[in-house]
């Protein structure tokens, strides 16, 4: 079963970190960013072929805070959480292969 790629908030983010469940990978992006929206295209992709992961989508200037917080310094940057934590980040225009590589290793 594919999974899908969501908006989300920092908000919810913590709220899903806290309960330290399987894996989150998120995209931090900013709407004005060309190769943001292709990473978009290619995690739209990644999503109809993982299984066992929540992917979402945080506005980096609409999450500041959790921008902060995570220390993310530019977009895109992926990160991925297993059970709370963070096991890896991954900064600018990612492939498919090494984004799959990422959530299922």
């Amino acid at each position: 079963m594919a999974v899908t790629v969501r908006e989300s908030s920092g908000n919810e983010l913590d709220e899903i970190l806290t309960k330290k469940i399987g894996k989150v990978l998120v995209d931090f992006y900013s709407s004005t960013c060309g190769p943001c929206k292709m990473l978009g295209y290619v995690l739209n992709d990644v999503a109809k072929d993982v299984n066992d992961v929540e992917i979402l989508k945080l506005d980096f200037d609409q999450n500041k805070e959790t921008v902060a917080k995570f220390g993310v310094e530019g977009y895109p940057t992926i990160i991925l959480f297993e059970q709370g934590e963070e096991v890896q980040r991954l900064a600018g225009l990612q492939q498919k292969p090494v984004i799959i590589k990422l959530i299922t290793d």
